[in-house]
């Protein structure tokens, strides 16, 4: 089962590509499924990453870690931005990796002895949210005069890292304490709540406009239920 979900969360953002770079991907659309996508990982964030954490660990270190994680992204991502542009498919490529590292990681440390619908509902939302958000950087690099074959390469190497990212944390991280695996999930959980804010909304609004705030509640009611099953 490992492989199969690692190889369907990074396959997302080769199929994203694809989508972006020949299809025919409606602004509207792509914010509406973007908004879609960070309603689920706010579940997920929350009730398979940080929360179980807390219960393993320190409280007040686990939600430092938290903090810690959310500032690693926060900085990287401005010097992404700084260095690619904040509208360029290739700032949201990178924003990407730097995001999906810890986040594929977290999913991989997931695995190690998870019930079918926890992992179900985890590696549901980072495909999810990988699927148009690739589309949309792929279709940004293709207008902005980059070759469809680079661009699908790019968003290729870009899944062959993530899918390692998930590997190590499956297989390197499976016999460490728990205590460790909680501060990691804390450290990812902090990442992805900063791309929520940073990456996600601001993208979901300015494309689906208030669409998006209905978008975020299904995608949220969607994911609990989904976790309640388990």
């Amino acid at each position: 089962m490992t492989y199969l979900v690692i190889a369907v969360v990074s396959g997302a953002l080769i199929l994203g590509a694809v989508w972006g770079i020949y299809g025919n991907l409606q602004k509207k659309t792509e914010g509406f499924l973007v908004a879609l996508a960070g309603g689920a990982l706010i579940v997920s964030t929350v009730l398979e990453l940080i929360n179980p954490a807390v219960e393993k660990a320190n409280v007040l270190i686990a939600l430092g870690i938290v903090l810690l994680g959310a500032g690693v992204f926060t900085a990287l991502d401005y010097l992404v931005k700084q260095q690619w542009g904040s509208d360029s498919g290739g700032g949201l490529l990178a924003a990407i990796t730097l995001d999906g590292i810890p986040e594929n990681l977290a999913l991989g440390v997931a695995l190690i002895g998870a019930d079918a619908l926890t992992v179900a509902a985890l590696s549901g939302s980072i495909f999810l949210s990988n699927l148009p958000e690739a589309a949309g950087g792929a279709k940004e690099m293709t207008e902005n005069g980059a070759s469809k074959k680079k661009i699908l390469w790019l968003w290729s190497a870009t899944a062959f890292i993530l899918s390692l990212a998930a590997l190590i944390g499956n297989w390197a991280l499976a016999d460490v304490s728990e205590e460790i695996l909680a501060y990691i999930r804390c450290f990812a959980g902090g990442a992805v709540v900063a791309s929520l804010a940073i990456e996600v909304f601001p993208k979901a609004y300015k494309q689906d406009s208030y669409w998006a705030g209905i978008a975020t509640a299904l995608g949220l009611v969607l994911a609990f239920y989904l976790n309640s099953l388990g």
